[in-house]
């Protein structure tokens, strides 16, 4: 098992399945919150579904609607797992805990090429730790 510390973490523990890209994140611009996916095509996930996953992602992006946003997702059930990111913005940050939506962020890797896409991965807030397990 391979393990990475967070410098910021918030949420509860989760265990799920990692979808990655080098990319960054916003609510508002990337996602179709209707459907469930990706959607703005220039995104290294267009097309792929981010419900239920947990998303390890380079950056937050965008600005106050994303806070909204994750919040409206998660009353609707199409919200992210988690959320893992080298770099968060206090925006998301708000987001993520108006949404309830765990989230890690700042590693002294970049999270997005340590962790393989698909991997099973295990979120520990309380430790500031993502871990990619085998199952």
């Amino acid at each position: 098992m391979t393990t990475f510390r967070a410098r910021q973490a918030m949420g509860h523990a989760v265990r799920g399945t990692a979808l990655v890209a080098s990319d960054g994140f916003s609510a508002r611009y990337d996602l179709d919150r209707v459907a469930g996916v990706f959607s703005r095509p220039a995104h290294k996930l267009a097309g792929q579904s981010y419900v239920g996953k947990v998303l390890v992602l380079d950056t937050a992006k965008g600005g106050v609607a994303t806070a909204w946003m994750l919040h409206e997702m998660a009353s609707r059930g199409i919200v992210p797992l988690a959320l893992v990111l080298n770099s968060v913005n206090p925006i998301l940050a708000q987001g993520a805990a108006f949404g309830g939506v765990p989230m890690l962020a700042g590693f002294d890797v970049d999270i997005t090429r340590a962790i393989p896409n698909g991997a099973s991965v295990a979120i520990d807030p309380a430790a500031r730790t993502i871990a990619v397990v085998e199952e």
